[in-house]
């Protein structure tokens, strides 16, 4: 039988643009425990991405895991990347109110220990993924999960590197000197109130004392939760978004990633 040429190069065509149309991110829900509490995060990674890549964990604000730290775990998988949005109050915790939030992180840094193991959890359902690279793992937060995942690089994390948004800035412990494995990245507010130039000063002070590789980009003008769209609607002052740091940081993070993955 004699095979059409122009019938099996449209074929092709469809085929591909079928192939093409069908690779997107995908995504699903990963439940784990720890001591009792019952946590859900989220995996995204993009299906037409071909073998290993790297592997970022993200942290969310003190809200809870909401559909901001999920959009991000998406927006990283666009990029490449496979991204696990953890949880780290579980049940299914989320507010939009300042005092239940601030309860609900307290809880989870009263013991800093503990605080870091949650973390780690989320991070194990990362690298337990088989389309991830596990030499080559960072994690980003926000808010509370800024300060988080600067918690787990001071309690020696398996990471490449982390990066903190308008986090918290705990310093770094005595302890943690010559110990800080991963590389540091905090991109910060200039005029955040939350984190007064006295905190930003014990911060630096302290990653230097560590011997740690770090390096912290301040935005002038620029307040807390500078990344969220939606900061301003919570009636805080010192919450706004900032459209030109969250495009350069967010730059500033992928330029990061190159370094460190490389």
């Amino acid at each position: 039988m004699t095979t059409n040429p122009f019938r099996t190069l449209i074929g092709l065509v469809l085929t591909l643009t079928l192939g093409s149309a069908q690779a997107a991110v995908q995504s699903k829900a990963i439940t784990y425990d720890d001591h009792g509490t019952r946590l859900t995060g989220h995996l995204y990674w993009d299906d037409a991405v071909v073998g290993k890549r790297p592997g970022v964990l993200v942290i969310h604000e003190w809200w809870g895991l909401n559909d901001y730290a999920k959009k991000r775990a998406r927006m990283l998988a666009e990029l490449g990347y496979v991204a696990f949005a953890a949880d780290m109050y579980g049940d299914g915790k989320v507010t939009e109110t300042p005092d239940q939030a601030r309860q609900w992180m307290q809880q989870v840094t009263a013991d800093v220990d503990l605080w870091r193991e949650r973390a780690a959890l989320g991070l194990g359902q990362l690298t337990a993924s088989d389309l991830v690279d596990g030499g080559r793992v960072a994690a980003i937060g926000y808010c509370f999960g800024g300060g988080t995942v600067l918690q787990m690089a001071y309690g020696g994390a398996d990471l490449k590197g982390v990066v903190s948004f308008h986090g918290s800035l705990p310093a770094a412990p005595a302890e943690s000197k010559g110990k800080i494995g991963p590389e540091i990245l905090a991109l910060h507010g200039q005029a955040d109130a939350m984190i007064p130039p006295e905190v930003v000063q014990n911060f630096e002070a302290k990653l230097a004392a560590a011997g740690a590789n770090w390096e912290l980009v301040s935005y002038g003008g620029v307040v807390h939760g500078f990344t969220n769209p939606d900061a301003g609607k919570f009636g805080i002052a010192n919450l706004k978004y900032d459209a030109q740091a969250d495009a350069r940081s967010w730059a500033r993070m992928q330029a990061f990633f190159a370094e460190i993955f490389k």
